[in-house]
């Protein structure tokens, strides 16, 4: 019976129809991520839901600013999945890492990882990733966090063992915090979290202000 339990939970989770809650008094949660670090983040508030992949398109707009461009993402991605669940609670969320000004997402190729570890080389950084909510109503709220992230100099060679494991190619940055470059960080100034991928002080204080989280 535990064992039926835990194989229903990974698929309400997992997949990318609509299906009801076992809980049925309980508000559905639908998180609009393909993300699998969102997916255990949001899993450790205890919180029941399930994933449904957005596709938006990701381009700048030209002139976007890094924050006006990271919470348009998230709102998009959020609204694309809510139009799929008109009676749910939709959680979008995007990240990027930004050095002067620059917008570093995901790289397109390992040349373009390995510029951009190059430019985190030895320095400071930030990490912000939005998350937006929208209600059955349609209410949406948007909310950003912002981490800063230090590495120390990185060889030539560690960046490329790095990337040839490819560990940066679906990440924006061209790193996970929790992987290979946990060894190059020297220290962090925010939530940790936040550079996984999701805010969870940020996400909880949204989820337990719609009533979705005690």
């Amino acid at each position: 019976m535990v064992l039926l339990s835990v194989r229903l939970f990974t698929y309400v989770e997992k997949c990318a129809v609509s299906l009801r809650m076992l809980l049925q008094n309980k508000p559905e949660l639908i998180l609009a991520s393909s993300s699998p670090r969102r997916v255990e983040l949001l899993r450790g508030t205890g919180i029941p839901f399930h994933a449904h992949a957005p596709h938006i398109n990701e381009d700048p707009i030209p002139g976007e600013r890094p924050l006006e461009y990271v919470e348009r993402l998230a709102r998009e991605k959020a609204q694309a999945v809510a139009a799929f669940y008109p009676q749910g609670y939709v959680l979008g969320a995007d990240t990027i890492v930004v050095v002067d000004e620059q917008i570093l997402g995901k790289p397109q190729d390992h040349a373009d990882a390995t510029r951009m570890l190059r430019l985190l080389s030895a320095r400071g950084h930030e990490v912000t990733t939005a998350v937006t909510l929208i209600a059955p109503d349609t209410r949406t709220e948007t909310r950003a966090c912002t981490t800063k992230v230090f590495f120390r100099e990185l060889t030539a060679d560690e960046i490329q063992q790095y990337v040839a494991g490819n560990e940066p190619m679906d990440k924006a940055g061209a790193y996970a915090i929790q992987g290979g470059a946990s060894l190059w960080t020297d220290r962090i100034e925010g939530e940790y979290s936040n550079v996984v991928g999701l805010p969870l002080s940020v996400v909880t204080e949204m989820l337990r202000t719609n009533g979705l989280l005690k």
